[in-house]
């Protein structure tokens, strides 16, 4: 069982930066893939952030050259670093794990493990 906790979220202007954390607590949680999602109003969640399940990351177009993911694998911690936020960022952000075999249940969304989400909100 992992336990995801996100933070870090909150209202900026445009332009504005914020970095997202993602604690992860449990047995094996060291060893699990994990991703940044997102839930904008009026669209589907989509992946912000996944692992390719060959190696590297994908981010979404939307984001790419703005938002980087990062891990402490000390502390078990996923950040999400944003920078350049715009009003289409807007949003719930979730972070997902799922075990090292479920790379494609992951990019898909369907990961085992879920947060409670942080809400980001970027104004005009």
């Amino acid at each position: 069982q992992v336990q995801l906790v996100e933070s870090g979220g909150g209202s900026v202007q445009a332009g504005g930066s914020l970095r997202l954390s993602c604690a992860a607590a449990g047995s094996d949680s060291s060893a699990h893939l994990m991703a940044w999602f997102r839930q904008t109003p009026g669209k589907q969640r989509e992946g912000v952030a996944t692992p390719n399940c060959d190696g590297g990351t994908s981010y979404a177009d939307s984001v790419k050259g703005r938002f980087t993911i990062s891990k402490d694998y000390a502390k078990k911690i996923l950040y999400l670093q944003m920078n350049n936020l715009r009003p289409e960022d807007t949003g719930m952000y979730y972070c997902a794990a799922e075990t090292p075999g479920g790379c494609r249940r992951l990019r898909a969304g369907y990961a085992r493990y879920w947060g409670q989400g942080t809400q980001v909100t970027v104004s005009t």
